[in-house]
């Protein structure tokens, strides 16, 4: 088994633009850079990064690489440590291949966006699943305008959104991912 049975998946293809066109979206360093630091901080093992364009890919495996080996990782042993976690897939389907390899029990697909559907979970009873350790659970964050109809039809479960006190709901990914792995893996204080 892996040291963690949840793993983030940033999605990049098959997700919307704003015309609802299913596009592949750009890879942006403050994501790749922000989302593993937030994963690792949480303890997560894995964060994969999923495009189906290779230079995309080189260009995610580049900028990992250099906060992992040379003048990077000499730099910023924090940063290399985040960046170790990160792997680059070009389809949820080795992202969920990969991932399934630390596992007896079938990998489940978790979505969310940033609108509400019908059937979603709060992230308190997602936090109560992730206690069986041997169950392992794959994320999946969209990029772009979000991820396809088709991306929560296969999704095994889906998480209400974040939602703050107003009618402005567009938070940034990074700042999604951050604020839902606080509430579904951080420590809960009585102080807080």
């Amino acid at each position: 088994m892996t040291g963690n049975n949840l793993a983030i998946a940033l999605v990049h293809h098959p997700v919307y633009n704003k015309h609802h066109e299913v596009v592949t979206s750009a890879l942006t360093n403050l994501d790749q850079h922000d989302i593993a630091r937030s994963s690792k901080t949480f303890g997560l093992d894995r964060f994969y990064i999923v495009t189906p364009s290779e230079e995309q890919r080189k260009l995610a495996e580049r900028i990992s690489g250099h906060w992992q080996h040379g003048w990077g990782a000499d730099y910023n042993p924090d940063r290399k440590q985040a960046l170790d976690i990160v792997r680059v897939t070009p389809s949820i389907a080795t992202a969920v291949e990969d991932f399934q390899s630390g596992f007896s029990e079938t990998v489940k697909l978790v979505v969310t966006g940033a609108a509400t559907r019908p059937g979603s979970i709060a992230l308190a009873a997602f936090r109560t699943l992730l206690q069986d350790p041997e169950q392992p659970y794959l994320l999946l964050l969209g990029t772009g305008w979000g991820l396809t109809d088709e991306c929560f039809a296969s999704a095994d479960i889906t998480l209400k959104p974040i939602a703050g006190n107003g009618m402005y709901n567009h938070l940034s990914v990074r700042s999604a991912a951050a604020i839902m792995l606080d509430r579904i893996k951080g420590i809960e204080r009585e102080d807080t």
